[in-house]
């Protein structure tokens, strides 16, 4: 023993020397956090427990380190390492080897270690049945989690995993945020990348993407918003360099233009959906370059607060040969020519879908040719068109034959006329109808002829028309009678009359209905309700009805089969509504809301214990009588619900 306190370091114990200069050098280890994705091999406690004393003088001894030898030395090592397991080993060391292993590519790595991971792989997609291929592996930073070292090690150690197919970078550290470094080290290490997603990246440029052009060779689809450093230069090496490009959005890009997206319409002729927003730069020429070069297989194209005038709307009218999803928001230099010309191109017969908001461009005139260049229309969303009147509406519906669903928010020229003739104009294949804040709705007592039934219609939703009353909805039970789905929330001039006018005329049994915000219902429209549609109905929302008591609770818990979602916050309901409920053998809630109803207190606690052995959700925020005791017992109790409190 005294020969070993002696000792001085002419015999080492171990003659290579130690790895370090001083192994407890904290640079020189890696620090990643709990989420990496490099191979940690298991350690071997030591044996021998030595005195602080013989480990100061052996770490002050100076020893020969692998350190010592340059990169390009451990570069050609670490490319003879035998599979990924070991690489990933090596990037755990520190901070240097990673940034060294995370730059070499696959093409670099010795010919005999390249047949060993390919075998490496696949006996991983043997023993793994949710590995299928290279680039099956998704991986997401956000925040602080975002740098430039957690991209190298996703980099090292995906590579033996299946490969990265998918990367979503959101936001990035304040100091050592993502830069080309991390891109770069992506683009050598998973050639397999096919979806690249980049969210407020400020320090990403040009370079960073041209790493991943250079690289990544299979990518589909690249998403870029808010990155303000990227130009047309970086989305030119994407062009030419990822040729089978299919998805683009570009989102609040400053220094993209019109050249960089005429580049992707040159190289990028698979594109299948094109999403363009708030992109300052982008012109007509850009947006003409992109859709008549993918004219043939473009499905899906979005337009939104971009500064394009008529011809954009020209070109997809007549280029839009095989586009079926069509969105256009706050087009401001857009006016009715543009969707004139766009309906008479005779280009969208594929169209079933289309939004337009906020587009001072649409008129009566605008619509109509809209209406008769889309022959195969189903879906129909207007928003904020403050031009658009009832003629329009009507000779739209009337051309649109095949129109399924209709949706008008914030469209106040539209009244009574153009609501009932635009129902009847396509009531042969009508399916859902939505009006949402338009206050152009008077209710006014109409002598409207005899008219046919809308027997197509299966979903009504009004919602904060304040114009609608019981005699608008009197006309709307006699239309409609094959109702399954009603909302109808936020209408305060409406009271029983009204309600019971479309419930007691639905022939094919309700499935779902809202009827919040309605405060002038009572407890008679849930007693018809239960009684005549209990069989079928699933979800109730009475959020708001103040005058709904412990009556409507009865009928439900004595007619409600199939219900499974309930709401009666801000309702009059008490103790004895919920015990009403808890004693019935045939109701089987899983959501419960009886959000601020004051009257509620902890004599429900057996009851909502009874009720909890079904339900996944309950509500009891804002009950101020039920004591948190109350709900802390139903916590424990209740384990598989989620209680809010």
């Amino acid at each position: 023993m005294s020969k070993l306190f002696e000792f001085t370091g002419e015999n080492d114990f171990c003659p290579g020397g130690p790895i370090y200069t001083n192994p407890k050098e904290p640079s020189l280890f890696l620090s990643l956090g709990l989420p990496v994705d490099v191979y940690f091999p298991s350690r071997k406690r030591s044996r021998i427990s030595a005195p602080f004393v013989f480990a100061e003088r052996f770490e002050q001894k100076k020893q020969v380190s692998i350190e010592v030898l340059p990169d390009e030395c451990l570069f050609e090592i670490f490319r003879r390492l035998p599979g990924g397991e070991e690489r990933s080993a090596c990037a755990c060391v520190s901070k240097r080897w990673l940034s060294l292993l995370s730059s070499i590519c696959r093409d670099e790595l010795c010919s005999q270690n390249k047949s060993a991971v390919k075998s490496t792989e696949v006996k991983s997609k043997v023993e793994d049945e949710e590995i299928e291929g290279d680039g099956c592996l998704s991986r997401s930073l956000e925040g602080g989690k975002a740098t430039d070292i957690r991209l190298a090690a996703i980099a090292v150690g995906t590579a033996n995993c299946g490969g990265l197919g998918k990367l979503f970078i959101r936001g990035s550290n304040s100091s050592r945020g993502v830069t080309k470094v991390g891109l770069r080290a992506i683009a050598c290490g998973c050639p397999s990348l096919k979806v690249l997603s980049l969210w407020n990246l400020p320090s990403v440029g040009d370079e960073g993407l041209s790493e991943i052009a250079n690289g990544c060779h299979m990518l589909e689809k690249l998403d870029l918003s808010q990155c303000p450093a990227i130009t047309d230069k970086g989305l030119l090496a994407i062009a030419k360099n990822c040729t089978n490009l299919t998805d683009l959005v570009l989102e609040s890009c400053s220094n993209i233009g019109n050249e960089g997206l005429q580049a992707v319409g040159q190289y990028c002729t698979n594109l299948k959906s094109i999403s363009i927003k708030n992109c300052p730069g982008v012109g007509d020429q850009g947006i003409a370059a992109l859709v008549s070069s993918a004219s043939n297989v473009l499905t899906k194209l979005k337009l939104q607060s971009l500064n394009i005038t008529d011809v954009s709307l020209a070109v997809v009218g007549y280029y839009g040969k095989a586009v079926t999803d069509l969105v256009l928001t706050s087009l401001p230099n857009v006016s009715e020519r543009g969707f004139w010309v766009m309906g008479n191109g005779q280009g969208l017969h594929k169209l079933k879908s289309l939004t337009v908001t906020s587009c001072l461009g649409v008129t009566d005139t605008g619509l109509e040719a809209v209406g008769k260049g889309c022959p195969n229309l189903k879906q129909f969303c207007l928003h904020k068109c403050a031009f658009l009147s009832d003629s329009g509406l009507v000779s739209f519906t009337k051309a649109a034959e095949t129109l399924e669903s209709l949706q008008l928010e914030e469209c106040h020229r539209i009244t009574q006329f153009g609501f009932f003739g635009s129902l009847l104009n396509c009531g042969a294949n009508l399916k859902a109808i939505s009006l949402v804040n338009c206050f152009g709705i008077r209710d006014l007592k109409l002598d409207l002829p005899e008219l046919s039934t809308c027997n197509s219609l299966r979903s009504l939703s009004i919602r904060n028309c304040p114009g609608f009353g019981d005699n608008t909805l009197v006309l709307l039970g006699n239309l409609c009678a094959q109702l399954r789905n009603v909302e109808l929330s936020g209408l305060q001039e409406v009271t029983d009359a009204g309600i019971l006018s479309v419930l007691e005329n639905c022939e094919a049994g309700l499935v779902k209905v809202n009827l919040s915000g309605c405060v002038n219902l009572s407890d008679k429209v849930v007693s018809v309700m239960t009684e005549q549609h209990g069989w079928t109905l699933e979800m109730l929302n009475l959020d708001g009805c103040r005058r709904i008591t412990d009556a409507s609770l009865v009928a439900i818990a004595e007619n409600c089969f199939l219900l499974y979602d309930l709401d009666v916050s801000k309702c009059a309901t008490t103790d004895s509504g919920i015990a009403a409920m808890a004693r019935s053998k045939q109701l089987f809630l899983q959501v419960l809301s009886v959000s601020g109803c004051s009257l509620i207190s902890d004599k429900s606690l057996p009851a909502l214990v009874k009720l909890g052995q079904t339900l996944l959700g309950l509500n009891l925020q804002h009950c101020n009588a039920i004591s948190s005791s109350t709900v802390d017992i139903l916590v424990e109790r209740l384990w598989r619900c989620d209680i809010l409190s």
